[in-house]
């Protein structure tokens, strides 16, 4: 497969089947064991950034966040006061993100949303933020991903990513890192030491690192300043 068919696979897989799983595991709703893990790993990890950026002065930074799903990090935000563009390549995503960001919010001017794959994106941003995004794409399509993140980003960049590890592998291989047939898009893993290779070629440092570890959740987050 190459990059164009990973593309168009996630688009239709979360404009379809995977948009109501996924609204379900990032809701608040009932759901099932796996489903309630993962939604409770990829709350850390949100919170893990908003934890992060808690020190700085949020009112007014202008924040990009890239692949932002149904909202989860992009309404805490824009409720903080940050100036928040929020994209993603689902429709029906951005259309549920902008509902619970009209139901929580008592003023949505400061966060837009767009429907927008990564590499159409454009601007400049204070920060620029991708969580449990590159997990979707090879290695390859992640270096250009990273790569025109980092030209978006005036000062910091954070992603999270499934990292490449020799267990890790082995459970993605065996089936649980990801249960069920038909179920999600590829799972692709990625080095650490590829990541931040890519960061450190497009001027970026390593400031803070975490790791979000749930049964059937990984994530390792990476925030890089420009050195």
């Amino acid at each position: 497969m190459n990059a164009a068919d990973d593309k168009t696979i996630v688009k239709d897989y979360f404009n379809s089947t995977g948009f109501d799983r996924w609204r379900r595991i990032y809701g608040d709703g009932e759901v099932n064991k796996v489903q309630l893990d993962i939604r409770n790993g990829h709350q850390q990890t949100v919170e893990t950034v908003l934890n992060w950026l808690q020190d700085d002065n949020l009112a007014g930074m202008s924040i990009c966040d890239a692949g932002c799903g149904v909202g989860s990090l992009s309404i805490p935000l824009a409720q903080a006061g940050a100036k928040v563009f929020a994209s993603d390549i689902s429709e029906k995503m951005v259309e549920e993100a902008k509902d619970r960001a009209a139901a929580e919010l008592a003023n949505t001017d400061n966060l837009t949303f767009a429907v927008q794959d990564l590499e159409h994106l454009s601007g400049k941003y204070h920060s620029v933020i991708c969580l449990d995004v590159l997990i979707h794409y090879p290695q390859a399509q992640a270096v250009e991903m990273i790569s025109h993140l980092c030209s978006l980003s005036e000062s910091r960049l954070i992603l999270s990513f499934a990292p490449k590890t020799p267990a890790l592998s082995l459970l993605k291989k065996i089936g649980s890192f990801f249960p069920g047939p038909s179920k999600a898009t590829r799972a692709y893993l990625h080095k650490e030491a590829d990541v931040i290779k890519i960061l450190n070629s497009q001027g970026f440092t390593i400031q803070r690192q975490a790791m979000t570890r749930t049964r059937f959740y990984f994530s390792r987050i990476l925030e890089a300043v420009r050195s």
